[in-house]
Protein backbone atom coordinates (compact mmCIF):
# COMPACT_ATOMS: atom_id res chain seq x y z
CA UNK A 1 0.00 0.00 0.00
CA UNK A 2 1.60 3.38 -0.82
CA UNK A 3 1.33 6.46 1.24
CA UNK A 4 -1.28 8.31 -0.24
CA UNK A 5 -3.51 5.19 -0.08
CA UNK A 6 -2.74 4.67 3.71
CA UNK A 7 -3.63 8.63 4.42
CA UNK A 8 -6.61 8.42 2.56
CA UNK A 9 -7.98 5.07 4.21
CA UNK A 10 -6.82 6.94 7.89
CA UNK A 11 -9.95 7.38 10.13
CA UNK A 12 -12.32 5.15 8.30
CA UNK A 13 -13.74 2.25 9.87
CA UNK A 14 -13.75 -0.74 8.03
CA UNK A 15 -16.92 -2.25 9.89
CA UNK A 16 -18.81 1.34 10.30
CA UNK A 17 -21.51 1.82 7.93
CA UNK A 18 -22.13 5.53 7.02
CA UNK A 19 -25.02 7.31 5.75
CA UNK A 20 -24.81 7.53 1.76
CA UNK A 21 -24.69 11.13 1.33
CA UNK A 22 -21.49 10.81 4.01
CA UNK A 23 -19.81 7.88 2.42
CA UNK A 24 -20.30 10.12 -1.31
CA UNK A 25 -18.53 12.49 0.22
CA UNK A 26 -15.08 11.03 1.70
CA UNK A 27 -15.29 9.03 -1.27
CA UNK A 28 -14.49 12.70 -3.24
CA UNK A 29 -12.90 14.17 0.15
CA UNK A 30 -10.17 11.26 0.32
CA UNK A 31 -9.42 10.88 -4.05
CA UNK A 32 -5.97 11.57 -4.18
CA UNK A 33 -5.00 11.00 -8.07
CA UNK A 34 -4.09 13.12 -10.27
CA UNK A 35 -6.62 12.24 -12.84
CA UNK A 36 -10.62 12.41 -12.47
CA UNK A 37 -11.56 9.28 -10.63
CA UNK A 38 -14.26 7.19 -11.25
CA UNK A 39 -16.66 6.56 -9.00
CA UNK A 40 -17.94 3.12 -8.65
CA UNK A 41 -20.96 1.19 -6.56
CA UNK A 42 -20.60 -2.12 -5.21
CA UNK A 43 -23.62 -3.75 -4.29
CA UNK A 44 -23.71 -7.24 -2.56
CA UNK A 45 -27.03 -8.56 -3.26
CA UNK A 46 -28.80 -11.55 -1.48
CA UNK A 47 -29.09 -13.76 -4.95
CA UNK A 48 -27.57 -17.20 -6.16
CA UNK A 49 -25.81 -16.00 -9.47
CA UNK A 50 -25.24 -20.00 -10.34
CA UNK A 51 -29.28 -20.16 -10.42
CA UNK A 52 -30.80 -18.91 -13.79
CA UNK A 53 -33.92 -17.85 -11.95
CA UNK A 54 -31.61 -15.64 -9.79
CA UNK A 55 -29.80 -13.78 -12.40
CA UNK A 56 -29.50 -9.95 -11.85
CA UNK A 57 -28.90 -8.35 -15.31
CA UNK A 58 -30.25 -4.72 -16.52
CA UNK A 59 -29.31 -1.38 -17.59
CA UNK A 60 -30.13 2.49 -16.19
CA UNK A 61 -30.00 5.68 -17.47
CA UNK A 62 -28.20 7.95 -14.95
CA UNK A 63 -29.43 11.55 -14.79
CA UNK A 64 -25.95 12.93 -14.63
CA UNK A 65 -24.26 11.17 -16.57
CA UNK A 66 -20.82 8.80 -15.83
CA UNK A 67 -18.32 11.84 -17.03
CA UNK A 68 -16.55 10.58 -19.86
CA UNK A 69 -17.51 10.60 -23.78
CA UNK A 70 -18.84 7.12 -24.71
CA UNK A 71 -18.02 6.24 -28.23
CA UNK A 72 -21.17 4.19 -29.68
CA UNK A 73 -21.24 1.77 -32.32
CA UNK A 74 -24.15 0.36 -34.27
CA UNK A 75 -25.07 -2.42 -36.75
CA UNK A 76 -27.34 -0.84 -39.37
CA UNK A 77 -28.49 -0.51 -42.73
CA UNK A 78 -30.23 1.52 -45.38
CA UNK A 79 -32.65 3.89 -43.42
CA UNK A 80 -31.88 3.11 -39.96
CA UNK A 81 -27.36 3.77 -40.56
CA UNK A 82 -28.79 7.30 -41.55
CA UNK A 83 -30.58 7.58 -38.17
CA UNK A 84 -27.66 5.87 -36.85
CA UNK A 85 -25.54 8.80 -37.96
CA UNK A 86 -27.78 12.01 -37.54
CA UNK A 87 -28.25 10.78 -33.23
CA UNK A 88 -24.59 10.54 -32.79
CA UNK A 89 -23.27 6.97 -33.35
CA UNK A 90 -19.52 7.40 -34.19
CA UNK A 91 -19.46 4.21 -35.84
CA UNK A 92 -21.97 2.88 -37.99
CA UNK A 93 -21.80 0.14 -40.50
CA UNK A 94 -22.37 -3.67 -40.88
CA UNK A 95 -20.71 -6.04 -42.77
CA UNK A 96 -17.45 -3.78 -43.18
CA UNK A 97 -17.42 -3.29 -39.45
CA UNK A 98 -17.86 -6.80 -38.31
CA UNK A 99 -14.98 -7.72 -40.32
CA UNK A 100 -12.91 -4.71 -38.75
CA UNK A 101 -13.99 -6.54 -35.34
CA UNK A 102 -12.52 -10.15 -36.68
CA UNK A 103 -9.03 -7.95 -37.46
CA UNK A 104 -8.90 -7.01 -33.75
CA UNK A 105 -10.94 -3.82 -34.20
CA UNK A 106 -12.30 -2.68 -30.82
CA UNK A 107 -12.27 1.35 -30.67
CA UNK A 108 -15.86 1.48 -29.24
CA UNK A 109 -17.27 1.44 -25.55
CA UNK A 110 -20.62 0.31 -26.34
CA UNK A 111 -22.74 -1.18 -29.16
CA UNK A 112 -26.54 -1.62 -30.80
CA UNK A 113 -27.87 -2.97 -33.76
CA UNK A 114 -30.83 -3.27 -35.66
CA UNK A 115 -32.79 -7.02 -35.30
CA UNK A 116 -32.13 -7.02 -38.71
CA UNK A 117 -28.09 -7.56 -38.10
CA UNK A 118 -27.99 -9.70 -35.51
CA UNK A 119 -27.72 -12.74 -37.47
CA UNK A 120 -24.41 -11.02 -39.10
CA UNK A 121 -23.34 -9.80 -35.33
CA UNK A 122 -24.14 -13.31 -33.96
CA UNK A 123 -20.55 -14.61 -36.15
CA UNK A 124 -18.25 -12.25 -33.73
CA UNK A 125 -20.48 -12.94 -30.57
CA UNK A 126 -17.32 -14.55 -29.42
CA UNK A 127 -15.12 -11.21 -29.63
CA UNK A 128 -17.99 -9.14 -27.98
CA UNK A 129 -19.51 -11.19 -25.60
CA UNK A 130 -16.80 -11.63 -22.67
CA UNK A 131 -16.14 -7.96 -23.43
CA UNK A 132 -19.37 -6.45 -22.64
CA UNK A 133 -20.36 -5.15 -26.28
CA UNK A 134 -22.56 -7.42 -27.34
CA UNK A 135 -26.01 -5.48 -28.34
CA UNK A 136 -28.68 -7.14 -26.30
CA UNK A 137 -32.41 -6.87 -26.69
CA UNK A 138 -32.76 -7.60 -23.09
CA UNK A 139 -30.92 -4.13 -22.49
CA UNK A 140 -32.59 -2.16 -25.20
CA UNK A 141 -29.25 -2.39 -27.46
CA UNK A 142 -31.15 -3.99 -30.01
CA UNK A 143 -34.04 -2.45 -31.45
CA UNK A 144 -35.17 -0.64 -34.70
CA UNK A 145 -35.80 2.54 -32.18
CA UNK A 146 -32.27 3.01 -33.08
CA UNK A 147 -31.57 6.76 -32.97
CA UNK A 148 -33.03 6.56 -28.88
CA UNK A 149 -30.27 3.92 -28.56
CA UNK A 150 -27.98 6.15 -29.60
CA UNK A 151 -28.96 8.68 -27.81
CA UNK A 152 -29.04 7.62 -24.50
CA UNK A 153 -25.76 5.25 -24.49
CA UNK A 154 -23.87 8.45 -25.73
CA UNK A 155 -25.78 10.38 -22.49
CA UNK A 156 -24.37 7.14 -19.88
CA UNK A 157 -26.39 4.25 -19.81
CA UNK A 158 -25.07 1.70 -17.94
CA UNK A 159 -25.20 -2.06 -17.94
CA UNK A 160 -24.82 -4.06 -15.16
CA UNK A 161 -24.73 -8.06 -14.38
CA UNK A 162 -24.11 -9.36 -10.90
CA UNK A 163 -21.05 -11.36 -10.62
CA UNK A 164 -20.28 -14.74 -9.42
CA UNK A 165 -20.25 -13.65 -5.60
CA UNK A 166 -23.03 -11.93 -5.76
CA UNK A 167 -21.92 -8.42 -6.64
CA UNK A 168 -22.84 -5.63 -8.87
CA UNK A 169 -20.53 -3.02 -9.79
CA UNK A 170 -21.30 0.26 -11.70
CA UNK A 171 -20.14 3.86 -12.39
CA UNK A 172 -22.12 6.45 -11.01
CA UNK A 173 -20.00 9.26 -11.91
CA UNK A 174 -16.41 11.19 -11.45
CA UNK A 175 -15.16 12.62 -8.09
CA UNK A 176 -15.40 15.80 -9.65
CA UNK A 177 -18.90 15.81 -10.21
CA UNK A 178 -20.81 17.56 -7.26
CA UNK A 179 -22.38 15.07 -4.18
CA UNK A 180 -25.52 15.82 -5.29
CA UNK A 181 -24.66 14.60 -8.54
CA UNK A 182 -23.42 11.20 -7.15
CA UNK A 183 -26.28 11.10 -4.63
CA UNK A 184 -28.87 11.07 -7.86
CA UNK A 185 -26.98 8.94 -9.69
CA UNK A 186 -26.40 6.21 -6.83
CA UNK A 187 -30.10 6.34 -6.12
CA UNK A 188 -31.04 5.96 -10.05
CA UNK A 189 -28.54 2.99 -9.75
CA UNK A 190 -29.99 1.68 -6.92
CA UNK A 191 -33.76 1.97 -7.86
CA UNK A 192 -32.99 0.45 -11.31
CA UNK A 193 -31.43 -2.71 -9.14
CA UNK A 194 -34.22 -3.00 -6.95
CA UNK A 195 -36.60 -3.08 -9.92
CA UNK A 196 -34.29 -5.95 -11.31
CA UNK A 197 -34.33 -8.16 -8.39
CA UNK A 198 -35.76 -11.75 -9.46
CA UNK A 199 -38.61 -12.94 -8.15
CA UNK A 200 -36.64 -16.45 -6.76
CA UNK A 201 -34.97 -13.98 -4.64
CA UNK A 202 -35.81 -14.83 -0.67
CA UNK A 203 -34.60 -12.75 2.22
CA UNK A 204 -32.87 -9.24 1.99
CA UNK A 205 -31.95 -8.00 -1.32
CA UNK A 206 -29.76 -5.46 -0.80
CA UNK A 207 -27.28 -7.02 1.77
CA UNK A 208 -23.66 -4.47 1.50
CA UNK A 209 -23.11 -1.89 -0.36
CA UNK A 210 -19.90 0.36 -0.28
CA UNK A 211 -18.42 2.94 -2.87
CA UNK A 212 -14.35 4.06 -4.00
CA UNK A 213 -12.96 6.03 -6.14
CA UNK A 214 -10.84 4.59 -8.73
CA UNK A 215 -7.18 4.63 -6.48
CA UNK A 216 -9.45 5.20 -3.04
CA UNK A 217 -10.40 2.97 0.07
CA UNK A 218 -14.03 1.73 -0.08
CA UNK A 219 -16.46 3.16 2.19
CA UNK A 220 -19.49 1.30 3.41
CA UNK A 221 -22.78 2.42 3.67
CA UNK A 222 -25.53 2.00 5.60
CA UNK A 223 -28.16 0.27 3.44
CA UNK A 224 -30.97 -0.39 6.36
CA UNK A 225 -31.56 3.95 6.07
CA UNK A 226 -31.91 4.73 2.23
CA UNK A 227 -34.78 5.62 1.53
CA UNK A 228 -35.56 4.30 -2.70
CA UNK A 229 -38.79 5.64 -3.20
Amino acid sequence: MGKKYTEAKKDISRTEEYPLERAIGLVKERAYAKFDETVDMAVCLGVDPRKSDQMVRGAVLLPHGIGKEVRVLVFAKGEKEKEAEAAGADFVGGDDLIEKIKGGWLEFDKAAATPDMMGAVGKIGKILGPRGLMPNPKLGSVTFDIANVVKELKAGKVDYRVEKAGIVHMPVGKVSFSEDALVENAMAALRSLIKAKPSASKGRYIKKMSFSSTMGPGIRVDVGKIETK
